[in-house]
């Protein structure tokens, strides 16, 4: 756990809240931001966490907090995982070593956390919309107050963002957007010309020159048209973007996001202003750790690692991941197929297609943060024949839902969903859970859903997906599963069909039924032994395998559904809607995730505290039929 100490971090331990920072000399700011980015580093190194993009927001960080009166005035970070240093100037800081934890501080923004944390996020592109909502709101209330909206250049690229910039240009309120560029190639924005125009464009003086000149010239219209030309033409030549001036906001920038003296005297003169303001400020990622700034994208989302030594290769690697299997099947599958082509939403590293990049560029498209075009663009590639493998997590695919039902499914289009981060994901916590897959996908039409039980199956099931003619989503969890080592080939496994992997011990007659959905298949089988209960993996939550599910039921006195996902909906509710279309009544124990969002933290003790374990599994079938479990491990003991 980071701990502060006087010596250490003198200046940052006498900041209990934003009010402090306030407090301080403009000379202490800088040695403030030194200490905080030291802290940051410390912190991460020994929890895990976001890392490149926290050290890259220091300098914005206090500026924003020394300049805005916060939390009246109303900071929003986009995505969020840039707030470490927010979290650690707004009174976290003695809890930054609990971050990501069971019990302990979200890695992202959370309205139930601090007073701080004016908006919930942890998905892209959102900030915007918020803060104009924000913003209104306070015109409404008649508050004076300012509404912040802090958006990376990457989250900019989402549609999301300019539907928000579009609404947002003709709302008159005090909205300012900051755009933290730190991926773009533009000219350093460096030096005292650059500084100066940029506090001189967001004084008093521009804006109300600007404003009287335009009431002056309206008169005469040939005139204003020629100084709007001469002002576009002028503003061209020393700042870019003129772009976020035709959608309303007064743009100021491009201005070095590390340089206080930059900063701070730009948000004071822009604080002053009325109406939708636009700053252009750029950072760099891992900024002040060589190590981060050399590859930011390895140091984006590191595990605990010894700053002065960086990341380190594991000695022995461990068990593939469910990412790195599907990142083989998708090389080899383009491999035997010239019309496989791969997309991604900006997830590249995390879907698992560098290799696929690397094997088949041309083949390759990264659509940036835009979900639904993502989805659409697939399915305009399946209409000319080719075949798409869409490579999403299960709660970014939620925000192409629209797209998915109607311009894949409603037109039976063959396009692959390789769905990653199914059930519950650890650290990242509800915002990124995958929960809710299995119900929103199971009513969609022509859709068809797989949940392989470990990795083997994974790259079987993958198969089985790209060989059908209409859509299908194969899901799967993060990380390394059972370790089950795929198969070199692409051999499928047959279509909706699943199997039975324990026959429970007759006696005078089967008891109880698991019916396992996914990687939960292993700790019901390991519930089973104690239970005597037959076990089937069911591979399918659509279709559901009715010859086997039928079989089951009339052979055992209950089932039990067993998925990682919600149970409002999900593959338990598919059987027992397909034993009441076929008439079958049976008692039927459905587990899974509950109706309540599930927070961060280890993955392991969140299965076991939803009671997914094997422990929980056999705990939960003993409190619902005592008495079959009774019977069952009574023929248990006559057999043997």
């Amino acid at each position: 756990m980071a701990t502060s100490n006087a010596s250490a971090y003198p200046l940052l331990d006498s900041i209990n809240d934003p009010a402090d920072l306030r407090r301080l000399a403009r000379a202490d700011l800088k040695p403030l931001a030194d200490q905080l980015r030291a802290y940051v580093l410390d912190s991460v190194s020994q929890t895990g966490g976001h890392l490149s993009s926290n050290l890259g927001t220091v300098e914005l960080t206090v500026a924003l907090h020394y300049v805005f009166n916060t939390p009246d005035d109303r900071l929003v970070w986009d995505v969020g995982h840039q707030t470490y240093p927010h979290k650690i100037l707004t009174g976290r800081r003695d809890r930054m070593g609990s971050l990501r934890q069971l019990g302990g501080l979200s890695g992202f923004p959370m309205r139930s956390e601090s007073r701080y944390d004016t908006f919930g996020t942890a998905h892209s592109s959102t900030s915007i919309s918020a803060a104009l909502g924000m913003a209104m709101a306070a015109k409404q209330l008649g508050e004076d107050r300012r509404s912040v909206a802090i958006i990376g250049d990457g989250a900019l690229s989402a549609g999301m963002a300019f539907e928000a910039l579009n609404n947002a240009g003709v709302c008159d309120c005090n909205l300012l957007v900051i755009l933290n560029d730190n991926d773009m190639s533009i000219s350093p924005p460096v030096g005292a010309l650059n500084r100066y125009l940029a506090q001189l464009m967001s004084g008093h003086f521009y804006a109300a020159a600007k404003n009287v000149g335009k009431q002056v010239l309206k008169a005469a219209p040939p005139l204003f048209e020629l100084a709007k030309r001469l002002e576009q033409h002028a503003k061209g030549m020393v700042v870019p973007a003129t772009l976020f001036e035709q959608f309303g906001f007064n743009y100021i920038g491009p201005i070095d996001g590390h340089d206080l003296e930059s900063l701070i005297p730009t948000l004071e003169n822009i604080r002053q202003l009325e109406g939708p303001q636009f700053l252009h400020v750029v950072t760099k990622k891992g900024q002040g750790y060589k190590l981060a700034e050399a590859d930011p994208v390895a140091y984006h989302g590191p595990g605990k690692f010894d700053p002065r030594v960086g990341l380190t290769k594991p000695a022995t690697p461990g068990k593939p991941t469910f990412t790195q299997v599907f990142g083989q099947w998708l090389c080899d599958m383009a491999e035997r197929d010239p019309r496989l082509v791969g997309i991604t939403p900006a997830m590249r590293e995390g879907s698992g297609l560098v290799e696929f990049e690397k094997r088949f560029p041309k083949r390759y498209y990264d659509v940036g943060i835009a979900e639904q075009h993502a989805v659409t663009f697939a399915a305009g590639l399946a209409c000319e024949g080719l075949k798409p493998v869409v490579a999403i997590y299960s709660t970014f695919l939620q925000r192409a839902y629209d797209q998915l039902i109607h311009d894949v499914a409603l037109q039976k289009l063959p396009v692959v969903f390789a769905i990653d981060r199914a059930g519950l994901v650890g650290a990242d916590g509800a915002t990124h859970a995958g929960a809710y897959d299995i119900p929103f996908l199971r009513c969609v039409p022509n859709m068809g859903i797989a949940c392989p039980a470990d990795e083997g199956e994974c790259r079987a099931l993958l198969s089985t997906a790209y060989e059908q003619d209409h859509p299908v989503a194969v899901r799967y969890p993060r990380g390394a599963g059972a370790g089950v080592v795929p198969a070199a080939s692409l051999q499928s496994l047959p279509y909706g069909k699943g199997e039975v992997r324990r026959m429970a011990k007759a006696g005078p007659g089967r008891r109880i039924a698991i019916l396992a959905f996914g990687t939960l298949l292993y700790p019901a089988l390991a519930a089973a032994e104690k239970l005597n209960a037959t076990v089937a993996n069911m591979r399918w939550a659509k279709p559901v395998d009715q010859e086997l599910l039928l079989q089951l039921a009339a052979d055992h006195d209950a089932l039990v559904t067993l998925e990682e996902g919600a149970i409002m909906g999900g593959a338990g509710s598919a059987v027992a809607e397909a034993l009441n279309a076929a008439g079958v009544v049976k008692p039927v124990l459905q587990l899974g995730l509950p109706d309540r969002f599930i927070e961060h933290g280890d993955p392991a003790k969140l299965i076991a505290l939803q009671g997914l374990d094997a422990d929980g599994i056999e705990r939960a079938i003993v409190e619902r039929f005592p008495a079959l479990v009774e019977q069952a491990q009574a023929a248990l003991k006559l057999v043997a």
